[in-house]
């Protein structure tokens, strides 16, 4: 906290915040000035008083990793497929034809007809888009393109 009345919404946060024993960070500010009046009544409350910016690096080093996420490791998503899969072959490809027409269709459909995997339709349909064989309609339908 910076900068904050005696009645700010950042007040109420600041102070939920303290309530769950988070940290919670506060600048003090002049006594005479009213914007200063909700941060030096945090600092009264519990808040980490702060006059430089060591005085937050070292709250941090010092914190519980178990409870800080700054300190969890990188996050990577689990996209369910293995990195080693292979690019679609030509069976892939041609099952994707197959299901393919003139009518524009869902991709949805496309993979239920080609029983093609969602990961392995995307890479065929973008080959396909730049090969300009296909185009899109509205809603995400695919069709074959007729030249």
């Amino acid at each position: 906290m910076v900068e904050a009345a005696k009645r700010s919404g950042s007040l109420i946060t600041a102070r939920l915040a303290l309530e769950q024993n988070r940290d919670v960070f506060a600048v003090p500010g002049s006594p005479l000035d009213p914007r200063a009046e909700g941060g030096n009544s945090l600092i009264q409350q519990g808040a980490k008083l702060i006059t430089n910016a060591e005085d937050i690096i070292e709250t941090l080093g010092s914190a519980d990793p178990a409870r800080n996420a700054l300190f969890d490791p990188p996050w990577e998503p689990d996209l369910g497929i293995e990195s080693a899969e292979l690019p679609p072959g030509d069976d892939e490809k041609s099952r994707l034809l197959s299901a393919l027409s003139a009518t524009p269709v869902e991709i949805d459909e496309l993979i239920r007809q080609s029983s093609l995997s969602a990961g392995t339709m995307q890479m065929l349909l973008l080959e396909l888009d730049l090969a300009g064989q296909i185009e899109w309609s509205s809603g995400q339908l695919v069709a074959l393109k007729y030249r």
